[in-house]
């Protein structure tokens, strides 16, 4: 059985929760006119198509379709379930949720989820006391201590940021947890203890290490990382992956960041937890890293919803340079306005700062090398500019990602660069780009050309004028509800053509005439996600309705139903032409059905 929640208490969430505040969580969003807009959490984008109505608590992506309400967008965005999304905004806005015995599976995930994050915040608390409690503890406690103000970390800072540290020994949190009646199995599936050889009792992941717990947007502890306190390895130890923590999409300090990157609109990226505090200690606090694991499609998608500007922060040693090179390419593919900055050698951000102050920083960051930029100063490093072999090595790395980048003025001045840096004739560089784009280009234009949209998809231009007017009626009744009694007289339902549309149409129909959350109850009653979709999408187009506009629409539509009804054997032939997915026959039978009514018209 699934878990039950009362309508009354979903609609109580519903009218509690702000889906600008919500969504401005993940992606960052200007006011334009009464709407918001930002970049599409769901695809790659560069203007802005991602619409949320404050008004009408919807979004709308007018680029890849997405839409819906607060619920929503929580289930496509976090991938959790219906129950979920309500149970989390219920818990936001203080709302109580009448809880239910139920054996389904997604209740067990539900219910692991919340026990999970218990747990976490039970050994978050456990390490931090343990790291301040240094004199029951002997010099192991201090000897963490003494580490931290040897890096430089305030206890200031220590504490805004939770820092622990797990005591030497093999059982201290494994006996902590037993003491307070947690279930071993539940505390190895969070990753905190794990089972022995003989699989006869278990010990602690952590042992005599600085804790660093890894927290998720909203705060909550999904994981942790330990660092040891001499040169002893592994340096750094992350919890392994949980039902709670994904170290590809999870980044070190989001939760601290997030304002900072919005007042800002940057965010600088590091590699690690150290290097994250350090720049917060010294004023950059819109900082993250990356939690052992290179920069991902999923941390993109988050940073741009955090920041318009990332700002990569890299040690200069080799293996710095090839992480920046690597996540080059994820940047252009997801479209982000991205900079590296390679540090001096021999420094990593936390060093830089402690040597050289958070003004020598800032300067440095405002240097911060774009994409192709940094791309061409590393293939000039790799090949003498001064030698034939070196250019034309140089000219081939450097054709790629010039032609990732859009024909015209930007291009211009990159290829101008480049040719003044290898001291070449910019007709050469273009010369070898044209020629590396050529079938690039080409099939762009197939593409372009050939290219239709599922609404264009066997549908002729006269059947697409009755769809437009089927969407239009349905636009029409989520946004002017004082029409809804002229159609149910009409039943002008009972003349649409389009199945889905004509669904959408009872399902508003069934729904009281009161404006207040009418939008969100239609979207909860949907069937599915295409549905949905549908609705959010119908109910974003910018229409004044009026009365005399709706009468005038629906004078139309009937119009266009009389002649449909008036020329069955046609009717029968297109319908019949359609499926076979014959457009010139469709094309030429409704020519031949709207000349047969102007003759009628004629007689008339």
């Amino acid at each position: 059985m699934a878990i039950l929640i009362p309508k009354h208490k979903i609609t109580d969430v519903q009218n509690a929760a702000d889906i600008v505040e919500i969504i401005s969580e993940s992606v960052l969003l200007k006011k334009a006119g009464k709407d918001y807009t930002g970049l599409c959490p769901f695809h790659s984008e560069k203007t802005p198509s991602f619409t949320v109505s404050p008004e009408k608590q919807i979004y709308y992506c007018f680029g890849c379709g997405a839409g819906g309400d607060v619920f929503n967008f929580l289930m496509k965005h976090q991938g959790c379930s219906f129950p979920e999304a309500v149970t989390q905004l219920a818990e936001r806005y203080g709302i109580e949720i009448p809880r239910h015995a139920a054996s389904s599976e997604e209740e067990r995930q539900i219910l692991e989820r919340e026990s999970l994050l218990s747990v976490n915040k039970t050994a978050a608390e456990f390490f931090q006391n343990t790291l301040w409690s240094y004199d029951k503890n002997g010099d192991a406690g201090k000897k963490a201590l003494a580490y931290l103000k040897q890096r430089g970390i305030t206890k200031e800072t220590a504490e805004a940021f939770s820092l622990g540290y797990a005591p030497e020994g093999w059982q201290h949190l494994t006996n902590f947890f037993s003491a307070k009646k947690i279930p071993a199995a539940l505390a190895e599936k969070a990753g905190l203890i794990a089972p022995n050889k003989s699989r006869t009792g278990y010990y602690d992941r952590f042992r005599d290490r600085i804790i660093f717990p890894i927290r998720d947007i909203r705060g909550q502890v999904i994981a942790f990382g330990g660092r040891v306190l001499d040169d002893s390895v592994p340096k750094y130890l992350n919890s392994p992956e949980t039902p709670l923590f994904n170290k590809s999409r999870s980044l070190y300090g989001i939760d601290r960041a997030r304002k900072k990157c919005r007042e800002t609109c940057v965010v600088y990226v590091t590699e690690g937890y150290v290097d994250v505090i350090a720049l917060h200690q010294h004023g950059f606090e819109n900082t993250v890293a990356t939690l052992g694991t290179a920069l991902t499609p999923e941390h993109v998608r988050v940073l741009k919803g955090q920041a318009e500007k990332i700002i990569l922060v890299y040690d200069s040693d080799d293996a710095g340079i090839r992480a920046a090179k690597r996540s080059v390419g994820i940047f252009r593919e997801k479209q982000a306005d991205a900079y590296i900055l390679v540090l001096p050698s021999g420094y990593d951000p936390d060093s830089f700062l402690f040597r050289f102050g958070a003004e020598a920083f800032a300067k440095a960051a405002k240097n911060a090398l774009s994409l192709i930029s940094f791309l061409t100063e590393c293939a000039v490093k790799q090949h003498d500019p001064n030698t034939v072999e070196g250019k034309i090595r140089i000219i081939s790395e450097m054709k790629e990602p010039l032609l990732s980048v859009p024909e015209g003025m930007e291009r211009a001045l990159y290829v101008e660069s480049l040719a003044e840096r290898i001291k070449t004739d910019e007709r050469i560089i273009l010369e070898k780009i044209r020629e590396g784009g050529e079938h690039i280009e080409r099939n762009r234009f197939y593409k372009i050309r050939h290219f239709r949209t599922p609404e264009q998809e066997g549908v002729s231009s006269a059947q697409k004028t009755e769809n437009l007017m089927e969407k239009q009626i349905v636009s029409m009744m989520l946004q002017f509800p004082e029409i809804r009694d002229d159609i149910r007289e009409r039943n002008l339902l009972e003349y649409f053509k389009d199945n889905t549309l004509k669904s959408i149409g009872l399902l508003i129909l069934n729904r009281p005439e009161s404006a207040s959350a009418q939008l969100s109850d239609i979207l909860g009653d949907a069937e599915d996600a295409e549905q949905r979709r549908i609705i959010a999408y119908l109910a974003s187009q910018k229409n004044e309705w009026n009365r005399e506009g709706c009468l005038k629409l629906i004078g139309q539509f009937e119009k266009t139903v009389r002649r449909r009804r008036s020329h069955p054997l046609l009717t029968q032939q297109i319908e019949a032409a359609d499926e076979k997915n014959d457009r010139e026959l469709v094309d030429n039978l409704f020519k031949k059905k709207e000349s047969q009514a102007r003759q009628q018209q004629l007689i008339i």
